[in-house]
């Protein structure tokens, strides 16, 4: 087949699909440019998921009749700073830069564009699969009123094929709302509605100041749980700045639904950034949780490239490796920030599991509805006080079955904890002062308004841990040499990389020489890696330094060795602590960054209000 020149339709439709690939993808565009013109209101309405009507109105500057007629052009835009004569993508500021979704919308839908600047008359043009029609002359919303109304009707009618992908209505309005939440995120300074058939899903008023207005924004798009339970971010390095909010290790999801990630306003997805917050929670989360964030990464524009992919979502840094180690080490400061707290979704989760058959008309327990004789017996003492004195308060008590149990099963419920001196709880301790040890176990503290409950062994196992990790940060890493040195073959590339990270190799245990233009010899390795493939963890190092600068794998396979370690170091549960060693477990966890919660991301412990167990007793 002879070569031949597409029609302008065609190439119009075939750019639409990398553009417009779903009714969502279209709103972003059209909501991109309302950004770029300096709305401070947006309204987007749907229906049928976007599919049927989309409309996007704005109070930015607006447009005259020609700039309309250039807008809907190819690669026709305002955005692109000009030096020396020539378009400058180094420096783009805006949103959009590409000059396409216009076009690209209207050459597979019936596109109609009004607009009206301040001080001129409104203007109407029209794109149906397109075919251009106007500009005229048209009336606005309001009298007086400035900016732009975008209607986007049948879209994809040009394309049936498109049309045949897409995805339920559901599937369709939630990736509208998942866009305008973005959108919306970075932007606290515009106020954002989103109605979607005729009902109201957002309505997000403008917050009074950009900084201090992102949190509660942020908590009105991911729940107020998130503004509770996040540490705010905030670092810079060599001109990038890193700001947003971070959610406790304890306040964790089970997808990476609630990672927002932005570059310079701009909503991205980009895997060092994610793969950057996976490494800043590997120590606190099990791999299949994972944290809610939004992180925002403001640097110079012709730091990072935007002009990466079509649809905008895809950024690529001059430096990956300082954004990444600005992500681990801003969060993992924050994170250490907060000390011992943990989330207060832990404590609702406890008195959720509580509450069931608990309070005021809650009606018979599952064992008095099996035994309708039931009688609480009375409590008697299993065992005289260790002092030689009356029984105290704390001490060993057990309920024996009474006769009335005769023919049925017995219950029997064993509460052993430390006598203690009965001392007030003092204010200015967190996780206030010992009570009891409960099935050695848990122990129980009493604050100053409520109980904690403390897995004992989670939290020594995050102190132990911590301890490791303080003393590898010393460079305090046992080696251990090899009775036969390891050759590892690499490319030359490799060995220039490696070698030029052999100091720092060192200090965490694992020396190499270079042995030619194309080898290394490994001579001594980390003592408690054990038996390890060595080759595969040079191998490995060197793709980790080729990609961010930085040896991540052997930092990450010590950590994952000292949690092992650490566990099996920790105070076991079954062991029976006294008093001092209770309130010495709650000192040092009050003094530990991350005690809130293990290795593994579960809370090491668990606080409740005097006020929420009082309404478990319908004193509330």
């Amino acid at each position: 087949m002879a070569i031949r020149r597409l029609s302008e339709g065609t190439v119009n439709r075939i750019a639409a699909g990398e553009v417009v690939e779903r009714p969502a993808a279209a709103a972003k565009e059209l909501i991109e440019n309302a950004i770029d013109a300096g709305a401070t209101r947006i309204a987007v309405t749907a229906t049928g998921g976007g599919a049927e009507l989309l409309l996007v109105e704005d109070d930015g500057i607006g447009m005259r009749a020609d700039d309309l007629s250039l807008a809907i052009e190819r690669h026709a835009t305002s955005k692109l700073p000009v030096l020396q004569g020539e378009d400058d993508l180094s420096h783009i500021v805006t949103m959009g830069f590409r000059g396409e979704a216009l076009p690209s919308i209207g050459a597979v839908a019936r596109l109609s564009l009004t607009s009206r600047m301040a001080a001129s008359e409104a203007a109407e043009i029209r794109v149906d699969g397109g075919k251009v029609s106007g500009p005229m002359p048209a009336a606005f919303l309001a009298a007086g009123q400035h900016g732009t109304r975008a209607e986007v009707r049948e879209l994809f009618y040009a394309t049936p094929a498109r049309l045949k992908f897409l995805k339920s209505t559901r599937s369709e309005d939630l990736a509208m709302t998942d866009m305008v939440k973005r959108l919306a995120m970075a932007r606290p300074d515009i106020g954002f509605s989103l109605t979607l058939d005729g009902r109201r899903v957002l309505d997000l008023p403008i917050e009074p100041d950009l900084m201090d207005g992102r949190l509660p924004r942020l908590a009105k798009i991911m729940g107020r749980d998130f503004g509770d339970n996040a540490v705010t971010v905030d670092a810079m390095r060599e001109g990038v700045q890193l700001s947003g909010h971070a959610g406790l290790p304890t306040y964790n999801r089970a997808n990476a639904a609630m990672q927002f990630l932005f570059v310079n306003g701009r909503p991205v997805k980009d895997k060092l950034l994610v793969g950057a917050v996976r490494g800043a929670y590997a120590d606190f989360l099990a791999r299949d949780r994972h944290p809610a964030l939004a992180l925002f990464i403001d640097c110079d524009p012709a730091f990072v490239d935007v002009n990466v992919h079509p649809a905008k979502t895809e950024v690529r840094f001059r430096d990956a490796g300082l954004v990444r180690g600005l992500i681990v080490g801003a969060l993992k400061q924050a994170l250490a920030g907060a000390g011992q707290r943990a989330s207060t979704t832990v404590a609702g989760a406890a008195l959720h599991a509580l509450r069931p058959g608990m309070g005021p008309g809650a009606g018979p327990s599952a064992f008095q509805r099996q035994s309708p004789n039931f009688q609480v017996p009375d409590f008697v003492p299993a065992a005289p006080s260790q002092f030689g004195g009356p029984v105290a308060a704390g001490s060993v008590y057990a309920r024996e079955p009474a006769p009335l149990f005769s023919g049925n099963q017995a219950l029997s419920v064993r509460m052993e904890a430390e006598p203690v001196p009965a001392a007030q709880p003092q204010p200015d301790l967190p996780l206030g002062v010992a009570r009891a040890q409960l099935h050695e176990t848990y122990v129980v503290a009493q604050t100053a308004d409520g109980i904690v409950i403390v897995d004992q062994h989670a939290a020594h196992e995050r102190l132990v841990y911590e301890r490791m990790k303080t003393a590898l940060a010393k460079g305090a890493v046992a080696r251990q040499p090899l009775l036969i040195p390891e050759v590892v073959d690499l490319d030359p590339s490799e060995v220039t990389r490696v070698m030029g990270r052999a100091v720092e190799l060192a200090e965490l245990g694992l020396v190499v020489e270079e042995f030619g233009p194309d080898a290394v010899v490994v001579r001594e390795v980390p003592a408690m890696l054990g038996k390890l493939d060595v080759k595969g963890l040079v191998r490995d190092l060197a793709d980790d330094i080729a990609e961010t600068g930085k040896a991540l794998s052997l930092k990450e396979r010590l950590e994952a060795v000292s949690g092992t370690l650490a566990c099996h170091m920790s105070v076991r549960a079954g062991r029976r602590l006294n008093a001092e060693e209770m309130n010495a477990l709650l000192r040092e966890m009050e003094a530990t960054p991350h005690s809130g919660q293990c290795n593994h991301g579960r809370p090491t412990y668990v606080e409740l209000k005097l006020a929420d167990i009082e309404r478990l007793f319908g004193r509330r």
